[in-house]
């Protein structure tokens, strides 16, 4: 664990204090600051304590100022940052995605993963958003893989088929895939015209040494290397002439630079952990996410590029690199964070894969698991995900994304073809006389076409414990009858379904004793009964209505039991 650089924090902290408190016109809050900013700085997630203290201290201290010297204080140290909250609201209805900006040629935009597992629901946003652009305007959609840091965000193997299956299934293909660890000279050949330019200089400052100069505006000793030096060094580095932490690459920017985290930022750097990927296991001199990037969207001409609102250093970082090589910068479109509900694990690749370790998840396609994975094992259709992410629009600020609404949109595309099915939870068993020996109840109330399923109500069948009637009251066993209660014992009635509409009589589900036994897997658990007999012969794979229960996928039949997977009632 390496020491806090507190200075760093509190200026961290003061821009996003800043933000907040203007952003919503009020003081700041600690609360709302403290989640982006650890995501923003990882090295802060070591010392979560002192940095909540020097939050909360700087927080105190942009409260006790004005508004107006707020807003002075914002613009001086991230103009882009106040003009971006004075930006007035889009008049777009917030379920229509903004036509593009700047579009004088075709549009090629990319989604960029880093393949460290399958994808959360987080994830589907970029290609659903990119796939509708892509439709509107005959557009060019690039999957890259972002996968040049071996170390610390070290890439799965099995993540990168994992990953192009979670785009088939929300029916998506890319046009183009490009896996950044392909492409290494071409990062190498491309620095070398960069330190060309005069743009990149060699430091073989600590890491420490170096933070504590940057956050001074003092200059590395190193940067006024002439142009044959730093290609010397640089190819030293590439050659395995130099260990991990001993020297890296900068871009040169403005060591005064208002913004600390833009003063002559890492480039390259050396990882001495091997690539899992053979192609890439020889290499150890690896770009910087924002280096591999801005090469890679020149060279593959993208033309739009749409990235979180708290990676817009990154952009910044970027420009300077177009500017040495004499590039254009792409359009960039800016959005806020989802946030989903219904999950106690985590919106996090890395989150869920630990819960997996531990085993408090089964895998991936846990039905408690907020993937992508486990919501198409649940028999939710890929298209109704991308429909409601492209609904929650370009909005800068975090949205909300509320599953029911994942939820309604598959239920539109699955109650017209999911046939009906009987599945009592809980069961409680009775006798049973007085009704037909065989019953055909629809196999789906809109479409006759469907036919019917047949069930027996003789001997013995089961009720779910809400359902049971008090002694001597009666219930109405859908597509059966009615019958009374008298002890443990069901009694046919005769009487005609008029007993129903007047209101007297309520329907419920049922299914023989001997049916159907189902094991049904919920986010919340894994619910036990019985369903009718029919429930054995549903095809694999088909989202069916339990009725009074709700949708649910047939996973597999096994021979004592059918397993389910709940998708949503």
């Amino acid at each position: 664990m390496g020491e806090l650089d507190e200075d760093r924090v509190a200026t961290a902290a003061e821009r996003a204090a800043l933000i907040n408190a203007l952003e919503h016109e009020a003081e700041a809050a600690v609360g709302p600051i403290m989640g982006p900013l650890m995501a923003e700085h990882p090295a802060f997630r070591a010392h979560a304590e002192a940095v909540t203290r020097i939050v909360a201290e700087v927080v105190d201290a942009v409260n006790d100022e004005s508004m107006a010297w707020r807003r002075e204080r914002l613009a001086r140290i991230d103009a882009d940052a106040l003009e971006a909250i004075d930006a007035p609201e889009s008049t777009e209805a917030s379920h229509t995605l903004p036509d593009l900006p700047a579009v004088d040629g075709p549009v090629r935009m990319r989604a960029a993963p880093n393949p460290n597992g399958p994808w959360h629901i987080g994830h589907a946003r970029m290609p659903a958003v990119i796939g509708a652009y892509r439709e509107r305007y005959d557009g060019h959609f690039i999957l890259r893989f972002d996968d040049t840091d071996p170390g610390t965000k070290r890439p799965d193997l099995e993540a990168y088929p994992a990953i192009e299956e979670d785009l088939a299934y929300l029916g998506i293909t890319p046009d183009e895939v490009v896996r950044a660890s392909d492409r290494m000279e071409t990062y190498y050949s491309h620095a070398e015209q960069v330190i060309d330019a005069g743009g990149a200089y060699v430091c073989e400052c600590a890491a420490g040494t170096f933070s504590a100069m940057k956050n001074d505006g003092v200059a590395c000793p190193h940067r006024d290397q002439s142009v044959t030096e730093t290609h010397e060094r640089f190819e030293a580095m590439i050659g395995g002439e130099r260990a991990a932490g001993e020297a890296v690459l900068r871009i040169r920017t403005d060591i005064e630079h208002k913004n600390p985290a833009l003063r002559d930022f890492v480039a390259f750097r050396i990882i001495d952990r091997p690539h899992p990927r053979p192609v890439a296991a020889d290499y150890r001199c690896w770009p910087m996410l924002d280096f591999q990037s801005a090469i890679d969207d020149e060279l593959t001409a993208v033309s739009h590029i749409i990235r979180g609102i708290d990676l817009q250093d990154s952009a910044r970082r970027q420009r300077f690199i177009y500017e040495y090589l004499d590039w254009q910068y792409p359009e960039v479109l800016h959005w806020g964070h989802v946030n989903v509900d219904a999950y106690d694990v985590p919106l996090s690749t890395s989150a869920i894969a630990a819960a997996i370790e531990a085993g408090e998840l089964d895998g991936w396609d846990d039905p408690r698991a907020p993937t992508l994975r486990s919501l198409r094992r649940r028999g939710i259709t890929g298209d109704a995900v991308v429909e409601t992410m492209v609904g929650l629009g370009m909005s800068t600020s975090n949205v909300d994304l509320a599953m029911s609404s994942i939820y309604a949109a598959n239920r539109t595309r699955v109650d017209p073809t999911a046939p009906r099915a009987f599945f009592v939870r809980d069961p409680v068993r009775f006798g049973v006389s007085g009704l037909p020996e065989q019953v055909a109840v629809d196999r789906h109330p809109d479409d006759p076409a469907m036919g019917t399923r047949s069930i027996s109500p003789t001997d013995v069948v089961v009720l779910e414990p809400e359902d049971v009637p008090a002694a001597g009251e009666r219930v109405w066993l859908k597509g059966a009858g009615c019958v009374r209660r008298e002890d443990d014992r069901l009694m046919g009635t005769d009487e005609p379904i008029d007993v129903v509409r007047s209101g007297g009589v309520d329907v419920v589900h049922w299914a023989p004793a001997d049916g159907q036994p189902v094991h049904m897997r919920t986010p919340t658990g894994t619910v036990t009964g019985v369903g009718a007999p029919s429930v054995a012969s549903v095809p694999e794979d088909t989202v069916v209505q339990f009725e009074r229960v709700g949708f649910a996928r047939i996973d597999t039949h096994r021979e004592d039991r059918t397993v389910a997977y709940f998708a949503h009632r």
